[in-house]
C-alpha cells in the first residue's frame, strides 16, 4: 500500500490526503499558474483523481472552473491547493501545499514560452515551450 501524504492551505482550513503515487511532476511557467500562485512558476505533481481526498474544509473551498476542470483555493486564505484537469480524471497538487515530502520531483519546465521575463531558470531540467511533447 502506498504511503499517504498530507497537505493543507496556509491557514489550515482545508486539508487533504494523497497517495505518494504521482504519475508526473513539472514546473509550470504559464501566465495562469503565475497569477494564481503569485510566483514565477507552479511546481505541481499529477495523480489520478481517486488517489486524492479532502480530509477537512470541503465547505471552505473556492472553485474557479466547473466540475470537469477547476482550480481549488481556500476561501479563507486564498491558497491554491490543487487543480482538477484532464476532464476531471487527474488532480495537479500544488507541491508547496504538501506537508510531507513526496518521492517525486519535477522533471521539466513547461510553458517556458510565456515564463516571466524577470525569472531565470538555473537548473538542467528540460524546458518546453508548451506541454511536454508526446
Amino acid at each position: 500500500m502506498a504511503r499517504r501524504l498530507t497537505g493543507r492551505c496556509f491557514c489550515g482550513a482545508v486539508c487533504y490526503e494523497v497517495a505518494d503515487e504521482f504519475v508526473y511532476a513539472a514546473n509550470c511557467h504559464c501566465s495562469n499558474c503565475r497569477r494564481t500562485t503569485g510566483s514565477a512558476f507552479k511546481p505541481f505533481a499529477g495523480i489520478e483523481r481517486g488517489k486524492f481526498r479532502l480530509t477537512a474544509g470541503d465547505d471552505s473551498l473556492l472553485l474557479y472552473g466547473d466540475a470537469s476542470g477547476h482550480d481549488a483555493h481556500c476561501r479563507q486564505c486564498g491558497s491554491l491547493l490543487y487543480s482538477l484537469v484532464r476532464d476531471g480524471a487527474y488532480v495537479h497538487i500544488a507541491m508547496g501545499t504538501l506537508v510531507d515530502d513526496p518521492s517525486i520531483r519535477p522533471t521539466a519546465h513547461i510553458f517556458v514560452g510565456s515564463k516571466a521575463k524577470w525569472f531565470t531558470i538555473n537548473d538542467d531540467l528540460p524546458q518546453y515551450h508548451g506541454h511536454v511533447p508526446g
